[in-house]
């Protein structure tokens, strides 16, 4: 579980990094990673939010993605922007992925969308 201060809660803090202003998008085989930058004074923690819909699988297989794709996430809390929300939208190949591919794919999305919106 990641702390209270570092989730997304509701729709209107999902649509933002969807549909926001000051978005970007990237992603592999396995996920897409949104972002957007929500408090420019970069004072607030980043948060992140996940999406993973049944194409992905059934609700044993889709929390068993949404846990794995949480721990890496916390993993690398520290190194996101202060001020940036994030949204994790698995794809359907993340469900045969190995942790080591999520985590590579991860990686890459979120340096590329940091790249995009700095």
């Amino acid at each position: 579980m990641l702390p209270a201060r570092h989730r997304l809660r509701d729709a209107s803090q999902f649509r933002a990094v969807l549909r926001g202003a000051r978005t970007a998008r990237s992603g592999g085989r396995s996920l897409v990673v949104h972002a957007a930058v929500t408090d420019p004074t970069g004072e607030r923690a980043p948060r992140v939010g996940f999406v993973v819909s049944a194409a992905v699988g059934g609700a044993v297989v889709r929390n068993r993605v949404k846990r794995r794709l949480r721990a890496l996430v916390r993993d690398r809390l520290s190194a996101l922007p202060t001020g940036w929300d994030f949204v994790v939208r698995a794809q359907s190949a993340a469900a045969g992925a190995s942790s080591a591919d999520l985590a590579r794919d991860l990686d890459r999305a979120l340096a590329a969308v940091e790249r995009r919106l700095r």
